[in-house]
């Protein structure tokens, strides 16, 4: 059974997905403000990038007859309140002005501007702030962020399809293994990621649009890779590009798995099978399954490091 802190952390990584296409290159946040007697009197999430954060959209929100009740008000974000100057003043300094008597944060954030200064500045206000609550959850929530800003690359998904039987083509020749439906959860993802990369004999063989045609956003950025244009990962981090998704054929998704170039595998596995072809990539033994979800005769596998 979830705790009361849980219930209310939960509610704030639900209002924090309202932010996955705006909020980039920002993390999505979510707060929540709930009075002494277990209401919540406010919500915000960060809508945009520039504009204002999880906390100051909870607080507006907050009606003018109810503000007295901030005193005694515990405030759930589920990232570390901001402590700069950015493009907004720090969200740690509004929620002191503001009085709020308790602070429950879902993890501490990694950027290094914040990185526990939030809630240390918190502290020393005065204010009982407790950190760690669903802190796996908010995490994972923000886990292209963190990685790009920790280790100064995209977060990395690789990515293929495959037969029954493990093979990601016919005899060398190109297979529709993809139903009509993952398709369109294909490109659901690459409308969610920032850019997408294959190598250069799937761009000659195949000519991919590597484009978002069967849902609604914007493009990632269209990467092709061979032996005279390798990879840059420091390239893109000064692109500001946090997430990339890798497919194309087996030798361009080994080259990133013997680099552990990797943080996701996504594999997609239809019902056909064939009597030989390419071998799909090898998973890698720090793969963890996270889920498996069936589409009709379809299914998709997520792996993610253990």
């Amino acid at each position: 059974m979830m705790t009361d802190d849980e219930k209310y952390m939960q509610r704030c990584l639900q209002l924090a997905l309202n932010g996955r296409q705006n909020a980039k290159p920002n993390p999505m946040v979510g707060a929540v403000i709930v009075s002494a007697d277990g209401r919540i009197i406010g919500e915000g999430y960060h809508v945009r990038c520039g504009e204002g954060h999880a906390e100051v959209n909870a607080f507006a929100s907050v009606r003018a007859e109810e503000e007295p009740l901030l005193s005694d008000a515990t405030m759930y974000v589920s990232l570390e309140p901001c402590s700069h100057y950015g493009k907004t003043p720090p969200c740690a300094d509004l929620i002191i002005r503001k009085g709020v008597k308790r602070v429950v944060v879902g993890c501490i954030d990694e950027f290094s501007e914040v990185r526990g200064r939030g809630v240390q500045r918190l502290r020393d206000a005065g204010i009982d702030v407790t950190v760690g609550v669903l802190e796996e959850e908010c995490r994972v929530l923000n886990r292209r962020f963190f990685t790009f800003h920790r280790l100064h690359r995209p977060y990395i998904i690789l990515k293929w399809a495959q037969t029954a039987n493990g093979f990601i083509d016919d005899h060398g020749k190109a297979l529709a293994i993809s139903s009509p439906f993952t398709q369109m959860l294909s490109h659901q993802l690459r409308a969610e990621e920032d850019a997408i990369l294959v190598g250069r004999v799937t761009d000659d063989r195949e000519h991919p649009q590597l484009n978002v045609r069967h849902w609604v956003g914007p493009d990632p950025k269209r990467l092709v890779i061979d032996h005279q244009h390798p990879l840059d990962l420091e390239s893109l981090y000064h692109q500001n590009i946090q997430s990339l998704i890798v497919e194309g054929g087996r030798k361009t998704l080994e080259s990133f798995l013997v680099q552990d170039w990797w943080d996701e595998i996504r594999v997609e596995t239809g019902p056909m099978t064939v009597s030989g072809g390419t071998r799909s990539p090898q998973l890698p033994a720090t793969a963890r399954l996270v889920c498996r979800q069936q589409y009709d005769a379809n299914s998709i596998s997520l792996f993610r490091r253990a």
